[in-house]
């Protein structure tokens, strides 16, 4: 099935066009990018639309021989996870080219060329299931983000950048060398080097070299997600990121991560992860709480935002490591909602930077009586994100809490709390920003069209997510059940342990 190439390829033949006829060309550029995010859209839906799981559960896969000498593929392969995943990348591509149509003044070829290639990378991150394909990918994609913030960004850009790039390397090399590990190990007990996913799975780790793998694999997706203490990156790297680069980072780069704990640490290291996941849990527990706690006291939007992001990416490990259908099952619908309404928060911010020029909420008050569309749209994004029912948060929130229950009752009410949290964080927000007394003179104009479209998108997503999130649950079903069973045994036992 060539078609999964495609969703890889046509953000990539998007750099070329504009690379080649864009130069100088300023809104040429800004309508081709929205043209080849749009139609990578178009294309995803189709898939969406056609999608049938086969025999091994994937709805989409193709085989390739790409460096055969070394057991080196092409493979990629689509389940229901990688679909929406895919799906929200797919979204996020033309939100971020329509926040940008006015936001970025310079160079918007290049700017739009490294959109598409960070949508391309995201991609085959999502799709890859040769582990060396997959960490080609994983580095791809951080490359244009680098560049991104460090030529698009604020006063500390630079700074940021590198901070981002050292972090994220540093991990992606641990990671490396786990794959090289695990290829090699396999090929001890089987006599065949490969990187193929389906046949490493199988590969049997004796002693303590399984653990040992699986944290190198933990590790740089850790960073990626981020965990606490492997978070600091992240912070500095939204504050000084265009208002894109925050949406791709927030939204795309860190499910990345969580991804990564789902599709491999898991399968391919269950008793390691077993033996892991109350250490995983505890430490899902203190990003919620700890982001939760330091968004209280932020000034700058942005990073109350950046913060809350950790807290809720850690709801996301909370889920993946209670190891059963509730839990994964909402891990993922929390990646899709807080990818949409952290997106929509990072949008909004960027909006009313461009208005005045500032984020410090001591700056704001009283935006709602001239801004009442922009004001009724964060209302919605901002109730979602703190988990209000019927909204987008809610529904993996519950499903992750249900699932933690199952195996602890203690954690799963410490993990309650960053909710508590984030409802005090996002409502002081909202009052602070569009409540009060009016704090500056100037003129303010209200959502135009592009942006009303784009918010009006993203909240329909919010919406759909909240009151019908089963069209997104029957997609996950097979799966997670497949993941599930992976480690059935061992997280019984660790959940007798946890109890």
């Amino acid at each position: 099935m060539y078609w999964l190439s495609v969703l890889i390829f046509l953000p990539l033949l998007g750099v070329l066009w504009i690379g080649l006829t864009g130069r100088g060309r300023t809104a040429y550029s800004r309508w081709a990018a929205l043209v080849f995010t749009g139609a990578e859209l178009l294309f995803v839906l189709g898939l969406w639309w056609g999608a049938a799981p086969g025999e091994s559960g994937y709805l989409y896969m193709l085989r390739a021989p790409w460096i055969p000498s070394f057991g080196i593929q092409f493979l990629l392969g689509m389940d229901g996870i990688s679909l929406l995943l895919v799906l929200l990348t797919a979204l996020l591509g033309p939100v971020a080219v329509l926040v940008s149509w006015n936001a970025v003044q310079r160079n918007w070829p290049a700017f739009a060329s490294l959109l598409l290639a960070t949508q391309a990378g995201i991609m085959g991150v999502f799709l890859a299931l040769d582990l060396l394909l997959f960490y080609v990918f994983w580095e791809l994609m951080l490359v244009p983000m680098y560049f991104l913030i460090g030529l698009w960004g604020h006063q500390r850009r630079l700074y940021a950048a590198f901070k981002f790039f050292l972090f994220t390397v540093t991990g992606s090399l641990l990671m490396l060398v786990a794959i090289l590990g695990l290829y090699f190990t396999h090929s001890e007990q089987t006599g065949i080097y490969t990187f193929d996913y389906f046949e490493l799975i199988h590969t049997s780790l004796p002693g303590t070299s399984g653990m040992w793998l699986m944290l190198g694999f933990f590790v740089a997706f850790a960073v990626k997600i981020p965990l606490f203490p492997v978070h600091s990156w992240l912070p500095d790297a939204h504050t000084e990121a265009p208002t894109a680069g925050s949406i791709l980072l927030a939204g795309l780069l860190l499910k990345t991560g969580a991804y990564g704990l789902m599709r491999f640490c898991l399968p391919l290291f269950p008793e390691a992860s077993a033996v892991f996941a109350p250490v995983g849990m505890t430490l899902g527990v203190i990003g919620i709480l700890y982001g939760a706690l330091l968004a209280l006291v932020q000034e700058d939007m942005k990073r109350l935002i950046a913060y809350s992001s950790i807290s809720h990416l850690g709801f996301v490990v909370f889920g993946i490591y209670s190891w059963n259908q509730l839990g994964l099952s909402g891990a993922v619908i929390l990646m899709l909602a807080h990818g949409v309404t952290t997106g929509a928060m990072f949008a909004l911010v960027g909006m009313l930077e461009e208005r005045s020029g500032t984020r410090l909420l001591a700056n704001f008050g009283g935006l709602l009586s001239p801004l009442p569309r922009l004001g009724a749209l964060l209302l919605v994004f901002t109730l979602s994100s703190m988990g209000m029912p019927g909204l987008a948060n809610f529904t993996g929130e519950f499903l992750i809490l249900a699932g933690v229950f199952q195996v602890s009752a203690g954690l799963a009410v410490a993990g309650a709390m960053g909710i508590i949290a984030g409802v005090i964080y996002l409502l002081w927000m909202y009052q602070r920003v569009m409540l009060g007394e009016m704090r500056s003179e100037q003129i303010w104009i209200d959502l135009d069209r592009r942006e009303a479209l784009v918010l009006g998108l993203l909240a329909i997503a919010v919406l759909w997510l909240g009151l019908y999130p089963t069209t997104f649950l029957d997609r996950l079903q097979t799966p997670v059940t497949t993941i599930i069973e992976s480690g059935a045994a061992v997280m019984a036992g660790a959940a007798d342990a946890l109890r």
